[in-house]
């Protein structure tokens, strides 16, 4: 009897050392280290032409390892991480005019970071990628405050030089067989830039490699010295209010905290000069502003603390409105501005009814400023009252909380959906939808209250008069 259980004991262990090996093989064969796969060329291509900087990285990935590969690694060093704003991928099918892309999921990696702190981000591939096989990719992010105004301080009369910080080599977890990397500058003023050979300068590009054979996690520091004049314009905070009422109008409200993020200004200000050398004088300071707004906007108003700002020019059609403003005075590096931004929109442009018979509101989501990078935004969609069960699609990760207005003769309030983002860049002014219930019986609270109140007062009123209060014998 003992020698049975000792027997079936040992069967169900063997079974058991079984089944986990094959789920291993399974898991295994959609899945590679990163030390199978290879780099065949990468080249990357670099903007600093505006203080916000896109990178296009093209890829063609090798499997050379025993099983398949289902997502391939990009590595970040520390300091470009925390200044990531945005990333996108797609596979590359087809050439040149030919060419299409195909888009693909990119997210933070759950393997450990890369040596000297670097991040890894995944892109999961349509098709897993057999051994011997290859794919081409493209890769494009943007950066934010990643160009250091040096000198940092500068006069009425100086340009604006900046450094920029990277690699010759680019970051990656895989070994590269070739690879190129260009630098493309505003302008040929290049004060001066560090050396890797083979490395050439032509009037506004700087171009490194091609190099051949890198190691993984290969890094070679470079810095690059370069005058951009162009404005640094930052919003510390936009809050945008955006209210809903099913009478035929959208109100939005836009409230800005601007800055200049340059290099900060230092002695006095001339207006004289200013204005009579503008080629020479605060050349990296903006006076005026392009602000992108939706066609058939009406009831356009721009103000600040003070008042109404007399100073811009709107220019509307069917299918955009551009609206050119200037603050009260030009802003150099490290000066502020507070205003706002108000327009009224018809209703039938952005409200829509859904198959299932829910509205929804389709509107963008980033900050219509042209080239600018905003730190902080808050949308908050304002519902009418009596909508029920809203709910939120958006093309990027954002936080969502719920609050409650009031205005004129609410009763229980209006839901709001707030969305906050930190680290919005034009490439965020993307649709984004509310979905929300609403019967339209409730459209008549509000007038059947006026009625109610206007009939007690008559009522009242009409007693009064026919009321004998006067004291008899």
């Amino acid at each position: 009897m003992e020698f049975f259980v000792a027997r079936s004991r040992l069967t169900l262990i063997f079974s058991l050392f079984f089944f986990l090996s094959l789920c291993f093989r399974s898991s295994s064969s959609l899945s590679s280290s990163p030390t199978d796969l290879k780099i065949l060329t990468a080249e990357r291509r670099i903007d600093l032409a505006s203080h916000i900087i896109r990178v296009v990285l093209t890829l063609k990935v090798q499997n050379d390892g025993a099983s398949s590969a289902s997502d391939v690694l990009l590595a970040f060093p520390p300091a470009q991480a925390k200044h990531l704003a945005l990333i996108h991928a797609a596979e590359v099918a087809g050439k040149k005019r030919k060419k299409t892309l195909h888009p693909l999921d990119v997210k933070t990696s759950n393997n450990a970071e890369g040596p000297n702190g670097a991040k890894l981000y995944s892109i999961s591939l349509r098709n897993p990628l057999s051994t011997g096989g290859s794919v081409s990719l493209e890769v494009s992010y943007v950066l934010t405050q990643s160009l250091e105004p040096f000198p940092v301080e500068i006069s009425q009369s100086e340009p604006q030089l900046v450094l920029y910080r990277d690699s010759a080599l680019i970051l990656s977890p895989y070994e590269i067989k070739q690879q190129t990397t260009v630098i493309r500058t505003p302008s040929t003023k290049v004060e001066s830039f560090t050396r890797v050979e083979p490395s050439t300068h032509l009037r506004t590009e700087l171009k490194y490699g091609p190099y051949e054979d890198q190691p993984a996690f290969s890094y070679t520091p470079i810095v690059v010295h370069f005058e951009n004049n162009n404005p640094f314009a930052v919003v510390e905070e936009l809050v945008r209010e955006i209210e809903i009422s099913h009478w035929g109008n959208l109100q939005v409200t836009e409230r800005y905290t601007l800055v200049h993020n340059g290099a900060r200004h230092k002695g006095g200000f001339s207006r004289v000069e200013y204005q009579s050398r503008p080629t020479y004088s605060g050349v990296a300071s903006f006076k005026n502003l392009l602000v992108k707004l939706p066609p058939r906007v009406h009831s356009v108003y721009y103000r600040d603390n003070i008042g109404n700002i007399s100073t811009s020019h709107l220019r509307t059609g069917y299918s955009k409105s551009e609206l050119e403003i200037e603050p009260r005075y030009p802003l150099l590096g490290g000066w502020k501005a507070t205003f706002v931004i108000g327009y009224g929109l018809p209703l039938e442009d952005v409200l829509f009814e859904s198959a299932d018979g829910k509205r929804y509101l389709n509107f963008s989501f980033g900050c219509p400023i042209a080239e600018t990078l905003v730190n902080k935004i808050t949308n908050k969609v304002v519902l009418p009252e009596g909508s029920k069960n809203p709910s939120v699609a958006v093309p990027f990760s954002v936080e969502q909380r719920a609050e409650t207005s009031y205005s004129y003769l609410d009763i229980v309030g209006r839901p709001v959906v707030v969305l906050e983002k930190e680290n919005v860049v034009p490439e965020h002014n993307s649709l984004f939808q509310v979905y929300y219930d609403f019967h339209p019986m409730f459209m008549l609270a509000e007038p059947l209250m006026l009625i109610s109140v206007f009939f007690f007062l008559f009522v009242a009123a009409l007693a009064y008069i026919h009321m004998d209060i006067s004291i008899r014998k």
